[in-house]
């Protein structure tokens, strides 16, 4: 274990010294190491030359992969490779095809694994073009079974047409220190007139970046070692960093929950886990309700809705109940707006029970949602057949209502819980429903309970559409909310902004300028000081009133206090 010695372990010295390698080598190992401190790693989608986030990926036979746009500028004027210095033509290049996903991240074209830092990234080419992948996929489905054809274009190749773009084995490719255009202009031999022409953007922001990381780097830890106090270089104050949720860098802003969140996800974490067809996702995201889903939660719209049936022996006045029944409120209002009421006839009255329709067919047997299939039952809630002219949805069974309803001519208990109510018939100064009704209960019938007398429903108008409504007042609050928001950004109101002494605060709490003068009570005296002087009193005894009550007045001096006996002299 030891160093030359048969000992099971080493000492600190010999885990510290320069020669030792390991992943949890001492200090000294890094101290002898002139590249270890400067070892800058280049992400894979990065350009080589412009050390920024390439757009039109190239690269080259040894895989050193650069910027369409930045190494054609360099490719100009100098004709060399920036890494290396070796002489390198605009035929050497060769174009990359990435895959992406939805987010815009480089994925493998097969299994759709994101690319990142440490995956091995290799390059089959063909020709002056290479489409990539990752190097687990052809090693499994290319290289194991010498099945040598591209698994995106189908073209055949050959090992020596694999390029390594990434390999997390390999470093020193990755390394920015040992690239000869950064140690160039880092060290300065590089003259200014030399890059004439050349675009600076491609040129000078290596050198740029690499001192801005390692100006933060000082500036940190000068920050670390002061304790966290920021000294200000320009100003003789010292300024401490106030700690705040929003600016901290390890801070995560909480993200506002919409407010049509259902209460599951959205199920693409599970799909994608078990599906290698669809991106990946690993955020349990809540799902999104439209509008009609959530409008149509059981208690959330409170509005009541109105509407008119038109008969032909007059009309009736509905009162609808979306708080309960939310389903076939929209249902009824829906197919009303669209006319599906128009011209039906009643095809089931029976007197002192109830009368029936909504079939455009008129045989009882028709009729359909507005959703185009039947709909769920709604029997929660405190609504019974207790009174007449109670409205519910007419069924053929559980779960099965479309667009019959029909009105009762009295209570019905035998019917609770086995239909949905969601509205009952109202007067008003207008329309007497109930004589209405009344009229209808009275048409003639045959032996089936259908109407021998013409009893049509004209039409149904609906005047008070709850969910409108509902979306207006909530539109409303938005904006509230956004109007607040904005003043609260702004920082706060008017009133908010002033304090009790008259002084104006900004954004950052901080006082206005000029907001603290001639505040205090010194306003008061002078405004009334003014005020004399202009009615021609005696400014001075003013000033001189002023001054004594300005002065400070002697304390009164205490008497000592004396208590128990005292003493015996006057015994």
């Amino acid at each position: 274990m030891g160093k030359g010695t048969d000992k099971l372990y080493i000492t600190h010295s010999e885990w510290s010294s320069g020669d030792q390698f390991s992943a949890s080598a001492g200090a000294n190992v890094r101290s002898s190491d002139p590249n270890a401190a400067s070892f800058k790693r280049l992400p894979f989608n990065f350009c080589a030359l412009s050390l920024q986030p390439f757009k039109q990926p190239v690269c080259t036979a040894d895989g050193t992969v650069f910027d369409y746009g930045s190494i054609l500028s360099w490719l100009k004027d100098k004709g060399t490779n920036p890494t290396n210095g070796q002489p390198l033509n605009l035929s050497d290049l060769i174009k990359l095809h990435f895959a992406k996903n939805d987010d815009g991240e480089h994925v493998d074209p097969v299994t759709y694994k994101a690319l990142t830092d440490n995956t091995h990234i290799t390059a089959i080419r063909h020709g002056d073009s290479a489409n990539v992948f990752a190097h687990e996929t052809i090693e499994r489905l290319n290289i194991k079974p010498k099945n040598w054809r591209d698994l995106v274009s189908d073209e055949e190749f050959s090992r020596r047409d694999l390029i390594t773009l990434q390999d997390p084995q390999n470093l020193a490719s990755r390394d920015l220190s040992v690239f000869s255009h950064v140690r160039e202009q880092i060290s300065g031999k590089v003259q200014q007139d030399s890059f004439a022409g050349v675009n600076p953007g491609t040129t000078e922001s290596s050198a740029k970046v690499l001192k801005a990381k390692e100006a933060i780097a000082r500036s940190r830890a000068e920050r670390e070692r002061e304790g966290g106090v920021i000294v200000n270089r320009n100003q003789s104050t010292v300024q401490v960093p106030q700690k705040s949720v929003s600016t901290s860098k390890g801070a995560t802003s909480v993200k506002r929950t919409p407010y049509n969140a259902a209460r599951y996800t959205t199920g693409q974490a599970a799909a994608s886990f078990t599906s290698t067809g669809l991106t990946p996702h690993t955020s349990a995201e809540r799902a999104l309700l439209s509008d009609e889903e959530y409008m149509l939660q059981s208690r959330r719209v409170k509005h009541k809705g109105y509407a008119t049936l038109r008969t032909s022996h007059g009309n009736v006045n509905l009162e609808l109940y979306p708080d309960f029944a939310p389903r076939a409120v929209w249902n009824f209002t829906r197919l009303a707006q669209r006319g599906y009421y128009r011209d039906i006839a009643f095809h089931r009255n029976i007197r002192n029970f109830m009368i029936q329709g909504g079939d455009p067919t008129g045989t009882g047997r028709g009729g359909e949602s507005v959703w185009g299939k039947p709909f769920a039952d709604e029997l929660e809630g405190p609504l019974v057949f207790d009174a007449r002219g109670v409205l519910a949805m007419a069924n053929k069974g559980k779960n099965s209502n479309s667009s019959q309803f029909f009105i009762t001519y009295r209570t019905a208990k035998h019917l609770d819980r086995k239909h949905t109510i969601f509205g009952k018939v109202v007067d008003s100064e207008d329309v007497q429903s109930e004589e209405t009704l009344r009229r209808l209960e009275g048409v003639q019938t045959d032996d089936k309970d259908r109407p021998t007398e013409e009893c049509v429903l004209r039409d149904v108008v609906v005047f008070v559409d709850p969910f409108e409504e509902f979306l207006k007042e909530r539109s409303e609050k938005e904006r509230e909310e956004m109007k607040q928001e904005e003043i609260r950004r702004q920082g706060g109101a008017e009133d908010e902004r002033t304090t009790w002494t008259g002084k104006r605060l900004r954004v950052d709490g901080s006082l206005e300028a000029g907001s603290g003068d001639g505040g205090g009570v010194g306003k008061y005296l002078e405004a009334a000081l003014a005020r004399r002087g202009a009615q021609g009193g005696d400014g001075d005894e003013m000033a001189e009133e002023i001054v004594e009550w300005d002065s400070a007045l002697e304390p009164v001096k205490k008497k000592p206090k004396r208590g128990g006996f005292g003493n015996f002299d006057n015994w």
